[in-house]
């Protein structure tokens, strides 16, 4: 089913977390941003090399925009980010306690965002666990932050990356059989430029509301399917 990507995250939020706790606090924060910038330029690294991948570099385009305007539209980071802070409202407000905040918030930052559908989809469709190995290292960066401040609920987080990126990859590599090698590719590259665009936020260049363009990878696959 091509959940090695999904375990690898797993491992490292939990090691993270186990970092964080044990040593976090005397761990300097300019060690801890160089590694974020290192991590960031090879997600960089990863998105060109996915984009080059298209051979229909407008189709591409033209579900960049369908797509960006749908998500503007929808608002769906909005509702993505309302969602949550609800959730947690819901959750933490009902237990009280500082593990179920801290598990409810990292678990919200780990699952709501554009690298985990993404790098699902790659595990899924074909069975790469690039962004998902990219994503762990992330991941087990801000658990060793979080965790060093809001203890051992951060671990916990690793129950829903597993469940919610697990679940995901599953469904993705049913659909692989649906989809030709053809959009596969173009979902691929379109993926890509919005890892660039992860990535540009992660070094602080510019923030990019990646949420909104998600439902751009369904256009590029819907436009290649039709032939266009």
């Amino acid at each position: 089913m091509g959940l090695l990507g999904t375990l690898v995250n797993v491992l490292a939020i939990l090691a993270g977390a186990f970092v964080g706790i044990v040593i976090g606090t005397r761990l300097p924060q300019r060690l801890i941003k160089t590694v974020t910038q290192a991590t960031g330029l090879g997600i960089l690294l990863i998105g060109m090399i996915m984009a080059v991948q298209t051979k229909k570099p407008i189709l591409v385009i033209i579900g960049l925009v369908a797509g960006a305007v749908t998500g503007e539209l929808l608002n769906l980071e909005g509702l993505l980010n309302n969602c949550g802070r609800r959730l947690e409202k819901f959750i933490a407000g009902r237990s009280g306690g500082e593990i179920s905040r801290a598990f409810v918030s990292a678990s919200l930052l780990y699952c709501v965002g554009a690298m985990a559908i993404m790098g699902s989809l790659e595990a899924g469709l074909k069975g790469s666990y690039t962004i998902l190995y990219a994503k762990a290292v992330l991941d087990g960066i801000l658990a060793v932050t979080m965790a060093a401040i809001q203890g051992w609920g951060i671990a916990l987080a690793s129950v829903s990356v597993l469940l919610y990126q697990g679940s995901l990859t599953i469904m993705a590599s049913w659909l692989q059989g649906y989809l030709t090698a053809a959009v596969v590719n173009e979902i691929t590259a379109c993926g890509g430029l919005l890892l660039i665009a992860i990535a540009l936020g992660v070094l602080e260049i510019k923030e990019m509301h990646v949420g909104n363009f998600l439902p751009a990878l369904l256009f590029v696959a819907l436009f290649t399917l039709l032939g266009y």
